[in-house]
């Protein structure tokens, strides 16, 4: 089964992940987005949507499972070079959707960690059911967010909410998060779509030179952090303590484990 569906509807795109338990990236994901970017013409549509069918919320990030399968069984060159390889491809889709020439909507339903919380974080606008819960947890496991999610949100909020996110692995719910600038909306649970919806169909009627002016012009494209956040990832995953975290994640019997 596919973990996404993409459709183009009146010159709105939409991303429909559904890959349970809440839409984990790995390869399976990963590859579906390559595909789906590919399948996306500019020239066809002004907005793209970015949702979850699934009720567990939008994403819980990386797939942990599969990355403790990569390094369980060692750490030589071998092992790290794939691991490299994996993050540049991860590294080329999250730019692709934040420098994708249509305005993006992310809706935010419940879990929104780690990767799941950098995928978001590519997105134009931010629109939260007041069920999200935000969080990076990273350092739980020995390691900082890698998908570029501290320079996206360096690049969206302040540095005092950055530290505090990063260092705590505390969740951040929906009305904090439109109170320090991460999300533009709040709806009630269930109207996330139709807000979306609301705001992509405005995209349509505008001028696509203007529109996609001011989306390069309000946002930067903080390449050079991009690419040290990725090395630091790479430099940490060396490190014991990351197998020792993965591994208690994975023989975890907690029904969420993926909850801070």
């Amino acid at each position: 089964m596919n973990p996404l569906t993409l459709t183009l509807d009146g010159g709105v795109y939409t991303l429909a992940l559904h890959a349970p338990p809440c839409n984990e990236i790995g390869t399976e994901l990963l590859e579906a987005l390559e595909d789906a970017l590919d399948r996306i013409d500019p020239s066809q549509g002004a907005a793209l949507i970015i949702r979850s069918e699934l009720e567990a919320g939008f994403s819980a990030g990386a797939n942990l499972r599969e990355l403790y399968a990569a390094i369980r069984d060692g750490k030589d060159e071998a092992h790290l070079c794939r691991l490299a390889a994996w993050l540049d491809r991860i590294h080329a889709v999250m730019d692709r959707l934040d420098l994708l020439p249509l305005t993006t909507v992310a809706v935010i339903n419940r879990v929104c960690f780690g990767g799941g919380f950098e995928l978001a974080l590519t997105a134009d606008i931010l629109i939260a059911e007041k069920t999200a819960r935000f969080a990076f947890p990273e350092l739980r496991l020995g390691i900082i967010p890698g998908f570029g999610g501290i320079p996206r949100l360096q690049r969206d909020v302040g540095n005092a909410v950055v530290r505090d996110l990063l260092t705590t692995g505390r969740t951040l719910n929906a009305t904090r998060a439109q109170a320090v600038g991460l999300v533009s909306q709040v709806v009630p649970v269930g109207e996330g779509r139709r807000a979306a919806e609301a705001l992509a169909a405005q995209q349509v009627k505008y001028d696509r030179d203007a529109r996609t002016t001011c989306k390069a012009f309000m946002k930067p494209f903080p390449k050079e952090a991009l690419a040290a956040e990725k090395a630091h990832f790479l430099r940490l995953f060396r490190n014991e303590a990351v197998t020792q975290g993965l591994r208690r994640f994975v023989e975890s019997q907690d029904v969420r484990p993926y909850l801070p």
